[in-house]
């Protein structure tokens, strides 16, 4: 068994067929076909169980693919550290929360990208639970979540901390009245969301369960219903500066302890930090971020 039959197995398993595995690397079904019987003849176990409509893994191919795509992962770095001297360049995938790629990032992203123009950002956003399977199934290099993560796998920088406040319909006064009202919705994104969590938490400890959800997939459509009077909602302070001065909100502090959150940089510990990671999470620090402002 070597690298490249755990690659001919990882597609077979992946796409469902010999053919669609031989399609895709570039060789003949024929030669998946016996790569497989090879395989399974020297681990002593069948791999796949044949089917009109293709394969699928048995017990012990389920077994073997999380090894399978170990060694492809591997191997892939180590053709990425080779090719690394020092210089960030080539591709940088990375996650963000929708707010903090709204509130944070742009100013961080324009400094990067003219420093580092050798480097390709892509940045996917999601709920904080989304990323961080992303970035422990090494599908992004490191993303940025709501604190606390508590995960022995995950390696945590904080990077920003935020001022949670509530947000109401413009007439409502005080967060006593908000919370009194009789059909008391809370408006948030979907589930995973780290915001949300932190509002449930905050109406639990004041004894309002079982609420109804609005759940939306943008910030805009959050602040609209808000401003119409559909319910409540928790967001940084900062980014709804707009939206209150323009009066389409109104803000109601929380206590400390319930208001302060850290925004964290997660990426997994036995994972290679490249040069283009290095230098951007360099760049996102906040004693570099001072430096860059006073320039």
């Amino acid at each position: 068994m070597d690298a490249a039959d755990l690659r001919i197995f990882e597609a077979v398993a992946r796409l469902g067929g010999m053919n669609r595995a031989a399609a895709e690397l570039h060789t003949v079904q024929s030669n998946v076909t016996a790569r497989i019987r090879a395989l399974e003849e020297e681990l002593g176990n069948p791999l796949f169980e044949r089917h009109s409509r293709g394969v699928s893994l048995t017990a012990a191919g389920k077994r073997l693919l999380p090894y399978a795509g170990r060694v492809q992962q591997v191997i892939a770095e180590a053709r990425q550290a080779v090719a690394d001297d020092g210089t960030a360049k080539g591709p940088l995938v990375i996650g963000s929360l929708e707010t903090t790629a709204a509130l944070r990032l742009s100013p961080v992203l324009a400094v990067y990208a003219q420093r580092h123009p050798a480097v390709d950002v892509t940045l996917r956003t999601g709920t904080s639970a989304e990323l961080i399977d992303a970035v422990l199934g090494r599908r992004l290099e490191g993303a940025f979540v709501c604190g606390p993560v508590d995960h022995a796998e995950l390696e945590e920088e904080i990077v920003f901390r935020e001022e949670l406040v509530v947000l109401t319909a413009p007439s409502v006064r005080t967060l006593d009245k908000a919370l009194s009202a009789s059909e008391l919705k809370i408006i948030v994104l979907r589930l995973g969301c780290s915001y949300r969590q932190r509002l449930e938490d905050i109406l639990a400890r004041r004894g309002i369960v079982g609420l109804r959800r609005l759940e939306f997939g943008t910030l805009e459509a959050i602040f609209g219903c808000v401003a119409a009077g559909l319910g409540i909602t928790l967001l940084p302070k900062a980014l709804i500066g707009p939206v209150w001065r323009d009066g389409r909100v109104a803000i109601h502090e929380v206590a400390p302890r319930e208001a302060v959150v850290e925004t964290l940089f997660v990426r997994r510990r036995d994972a290679r930090v490249s040069s283009a990671l290095a230098a951007f999470l360099d760049q996102a620090r906040p004693d570099t971020r001072r430096v860059a402002a006073a320039e």
